[in-house]
C-alpha cells in the first residue's frame, strides 16, 4: 500500500482538482470546531447536562423515556450554535459547487454551517440540530419556525410530538442518505477527507469506497488519522487555512 505524502504547498492536489470533473467530500467535526462548534462530548466520562453524558442524553433511550429534556439539551446547544459563522473551510466548499461538474458534500456536522455558508445540497449523514421530525409522521419543520414554547412541539401536519432530527446514540442512519453518499463517493475522481478522524463508520467507509473505486484521496487534518496511510495526500493543518489554498 501507497505511504500518503505531506505537503506544505498542495500542488499536486491543486493540478488534480484543476482536472476533475467529479469530486467527493466528506467533512467532520474539525470544520466546525475552527467556527467554534464545542464537541459537547464532555470528555473522559464527564456530565455534559444536569449531570448526564453525552451518549445518555444524545440518546434513542432518552427520547422514549423524557422527550421534553432531549429538547431542552438540543434548544441549548442551538443557542449555544446560533451567534457562530461559517468559516473559510465552509466557504471555499459552497465555491466549488459551481467549480466541478458534479460535486457532493456529505457530512458528519449537525450544525447546519455548509448550508449557511451557501451550500445547495448538504448530504448531512447524522441530521441537523435546526431541523425537528415528527415522530408519527415523520414531517419535518425547521424549528425556528416553531413555537418556542412548545417543548416537545407539534407537528404542523398531524399534531403529534417532535424530535430533533438529529441521529443519537442507538440510532442508524436515514433511510437514504448514505447510500446516496456511498454511490457519489464510488463515482467520483477526487475524494477529499477534511477535519475528521474517520473513526465513526458507516461514514468512514466512504473514503475507503472510493480509494477502491479509483479516486485520488485527499486529507486534510490537523493530525494524522487511521486513514492517513491509505490517502495519496495527507496535508497536515486546519481545513480554514488549507482548501482556501487549494481554490483555484
Amino acid at each position: 500500500m501507497k505511504t500518503a505524502a505531506t505537503r506544505d504547498t498542495p500542488e499536486e492536489v491543486r493540478t488534480r482538482l484543476r482536472a476533475a470533473r467529479s469530486v467527493f467530500v466528506l467533512t467532520g467535526a474539525g470544520v466546525s470546531a475552527e467556527s467554534g462548534v464545542p464537541t459537547f462530548r464532555g470528555g473522559g466520562g464527564a456530565a455534559v447536562w444536569k449531570g448526564m453524558p453525552f451518549y445518555e442524553i444524545s440518546s434513542a433511550g432518552m427520547v422514549e423515556r423524557d422527550l421534553p429534556e432531549v429538547w431542552a439539551w438540543f434548544d441549548y446547544r442551538r443557542g449555544v450554535l446560533k451567534t457562530l459563522r461559517p468559516n473559510p473551510a465552509h466557504a471555499t466548499l459552497a465555491r466549488w459547487q459551481d467549480r466541478f461538474a458534479e460535486f457532493t458534500l456529505a457530512t458528519q456536522n449537525v450544525d447546519g454551517l455548509h448550508r449557511a455558508a451557501g451550500t445547495r445540497e448538504v448530504l448531512e449523514l447524522h441530521g441537523n440540530v435546526w431541523i425537528a421530525r415528527c415522530m408519527s409522521c415523520r414531517a419535518r419543520a425547521d424549528v425556528r419556525e416553531l413555537n418556542d414554547e412548545e417543548r416537545p412541539p407539534a407537528c404542523p401536519d398531524c399534531g403529534s410530538p417532535m424530535r430533533p432530527d438529529v441521529v443519537l446514540f442507538g440510532e442508524v442512519l436515514p433511510a437514504g442518505v448514505f447510500e446516496r453518499a456511498a454511490a457519489r463517493a464510488a463515482a467520483c475522481e477526487v475524494c477529499l477527507i477534511v477535519g475528521t478522524s474517520a473513526l465513526v463508520y458507516p461514514a468512514a467507509g466512504l473514503p475507503e469506497l472510493a480509494k477502491q473505486m479509483g479516486a485520488f484521496l485527499v486529507e486534510v487534518n490537523p493530525e494524522r488519522t487511521h486513514l492517513s496511510a491509505l490517502c495519496d495526500v495527507s496535508i497536515k493543518g486546519r481545513a480554514g487555512e488549507i482548501l482556501p489554498r487549494l481554490d483555484d
